[in-house]
């Protein structure tokens, strides 16, 4: 498996195929995708870039770090792997939903106010 890239810094209008586009001039590329905003759409900014060999990621990385496309430096390096939960730094994401009239005191308190 070939490495994955980090790419950040990029403008907000560079689509995947554009990203594509831009590192498929260094070398084949497996996968390109911009990151975007599960709400709005709009991009965060930031990708991620497989490349088919470990030559041509290393390639990329000294070939396009630092360039600068549509007035932004764009950064380029080796994509850190995720966290998984059994690492020891690892902080799952807290739930907050549910019920939020409780969050203010124990029940009894809260029923002795007169909020429920």
């Amino acid at each position: 498996m070939a490495k994955r890239l980090f790419v950040g810094g990029l403008p907000y209008g560079v689509d995947d195929s554009q990203l594509r586009d831009l590192f498929s001039q260094v070398g084949p590329v497996a996968s390109a995708s911009v990151i975007s905003d599960k709400y709005s759409g709009r991009s965060k900014g930031f990708g991620f870039v497989e490349m088919e060999s470990d030559e041509d990621a290393d390639k990329a990385i000294q070939t396009l770090n630092g360039t600068e496309i549509e007035g932004r430096k764009i950064a380029v390096n080796e994509a850190r792997p995720r966290p998984e939960p059994s690492d020891r730094n690892y902080q799952p994401r807290q739930d907050y939903g549910g019920d939020r009239r409780r969050s203010y005191g124990d029940s009894r308190q809260g029923q002795r106010r007169g909020r429920y």
